[in-house]
């Protein structure tokens, strides 16, 4: 099959769905590619750059629908484009099919079949053709240098001769793909930074980046989670309750990134115009649900205002596109894999296999007829989190009476222990001779106080612990060398077998106690 990629002619777009890298894999599939000339320029992919890896470049955007079987796509297709697609031919890019009713029955009726990349299942199977991920996650980074790019100071804290610079101190409103993107770096740049999600499983992931997450008090149980990957909507109560806490978070942020968006629904208001009234002159608020109104009363879309308080709204809606080579590589590479299920035996030929969960899921025409909605999959996205049980404070009092109760209980185990075993030695010495009883009593002693030794050492240092004890315990080496000079063949033989043995656990045991002792040493 040919698979070609034309210009996009949405404006402001800078990104192209094949990249000389991606065509190359696809050739690799058995498919030949095919671009308009000047595609992938805003990129920094050149055509001569495409010619060299083997794709077609021709001059115009109909004689690319006309070459291609496979068009593949960036933005969903303006009607002019559309109208280029025929009966057969496979059209794949972002389509968002709830929002583009007319246009889907249209391209239906010329019997082209489109899949959607942003219908993909969010399953893990899927992922390596999660675009909406790939391109969340460069939004979220691209948000923090955007929000950086306005702020009049540093992100990370320094104390210097001509002062102290304090930290920046940083909230994220849901912590997807991209508001995960935006904690890491904004960490990495030394911010404080604190992240709020309605979904209670992501505040592990929260703290693993080095955020703190914001927790909210609410006696019901509202778990934000929803299949599909996306949170689901919160109650009023829940709302009312989130909002208050943004409020007293309000006046002590420098930055307020917002990502909170479910796909097909208007975004939800979480920053309103009050708490743009908290924060200080010179904050910065970035709004990446701008495309879907914003999370911010005062975000507008694909524009930087600044309130009457001097804090800077961002409501920029092409944050990817800013970093075109970045997201037309990441992009392609979507696609590619894609194709690569769409071309199971690698031989060049599409097999829209419809019984597939992720194929079924993203397409949304097919042989003529609309597919959309598709049936949900058969795997949830998300487990549902078993809720915590919260650790009580103990008082002062309490946690020394535990110590005490502790103590007692310790000194109990061991004198039982001593009475045990000082009641089976007697037993012991009432029937074996004096000379046996002497060893064995230093026998127990080296149990006793072994025990007690490795009792209370940390679970950590167990294998290092025993790896050194059985290269200390190999001073039975020293009886095998007296008995080397012995004048019997057999036990010369049996002696230099002990000691090779003894040998393997002496030198093994240093080494493994030193291998593992690096493992807890900075280097």
């Amino acid at each position: 099959m040919k698979i070609g990629a034309p210009k996009e002619i949405f404006e402001g777009e800078n990104r192209v769905a094949m990249t000389p890298d991606s065509a190359t894999q696809l050739i690799k599939l058995g498919h030949t590619c095919v671009i308009e000339s000047g595609a992938g320029a805003k990129a920094g992919f050149s055509d001569a750059t495409y010619e060299k890896a083997g794709v077609e470049v021709v001059k115009t955007a109909k004689a690319l629908f006309d070459a291609a079987d496979v068009v593949v796509k960036v933005r969903g297709p303006e009607a002019t484009e559309a109208k280029l697609l025929k009966s057969g031919q496979t059209l794949i890019s972002f389509f968002w099919p709830a929002q583009n009713a007319e246009l889907l029955d249209q391209i239906a009726k010329q019997g082209a079949t489109v899949v959607a990349m942003d219908m993909v299942p969010r399953i893990s199977r899927a992922q390596k053709m999660d675009a909406l991920s790939s391109m969340a996650n460069i939004a979220g980074y691209r948000a923090v240098m955007e929000a950086g790019n306005n702020f009049g100071r540093f992100f990370t804290g320094q104390v210097t001769a001509a002062g102290k610079v304090p930290p920046a101190k940083v909230l994220i409103v849901g912590a997807g793909v991209a508001g995960l993107a935006a904690i890491g770096t904004a960490t990495s740049l030394g911010a404080i930074v604190y992240a709020f999600d309605v979904r209670p499983e992501v505040s592990e992931q929260i703290e693993s980046m080095g955020a703190n997450f914001v927790f909210l008090d609410f006696e019901d149980k509202q778990d934000g989670a929803a299949t599909g990957g996306y949170a689901a909507p919160s109650s009023p109560e829940f709302r009312e309750k989130q909002l208050a806490k943004f409020r007293e978070l309000a006046p002590e942020m420098d930055i307020v990134i917002t990502t909170a968006l479910i796909p097909g629904r208007p975004a939800p208001k979480l920053w309103t115009e009050d708490m743009v009234h908290m924060m200080k002159p010179g904050s910065v608020i970035v709004d990446l649900a701008a495309e879907r109104g914003g999370n911010c009363d005062l975000t507008v879309m694909d524009q930087k205002i600044v309130s009457e308080n001097g804090v800077t709204v961002v409501g920029y809606t092409d944050f990817p596109s800013r970093m075109a080579a970045q997201a037309s590589t990441l992009y392609s590479t979507n696609i590619r894999h894609m194709l690569t299920d769409l071309t199971p035996k690698k031989d060049g030929v599409i097999d829209h296999n419809m019984g597939d969960d992720v194929i079924r899921g993203a397409t949304v025409t097919h042989e003529g007829a609309v597919t959309y909605p598709p049936p949900p999959p058969k795997i949830a996205a998300i487990a549902a989190a078993k809720p915590k049980e919260k650790v009580k404070e103990l008082t002062p009092e309490e946690r020394r009476a535990k110590e005490t109760a502790e103590f007692k209980q310790q000194t109990r185990n061991q004198v039982g222990l001593l009475v045990g075993g000082g009641a089976l030695i007697l037993l012991a010495g009432l029937f074996a001779p004096a000379s046996f009883m002497q060893h064995f009593i230093v026998f127990v002693l080296a149990c006793f106080v072994g025990f007690q030794v490795i009792w209370n050492v940390s679970h950590s240092l167990h294998t290092p612990l025993m790896a050194i004890t059985n290269a200390i315990s190999s001073i039975i080496i020293l009886g095998a060398l007296m008995q080397i000079g012995s004048g019997s063949f057999l036990v010369i033989l049996l002696g230099a077998a002990s000691v090779l043995m003894a040998g393997i656990n002496i030198f093994g045991g240093f080494m493994v106690t030193r291998r593992m002792l690096a493992m807890f040493q900075k280097s």
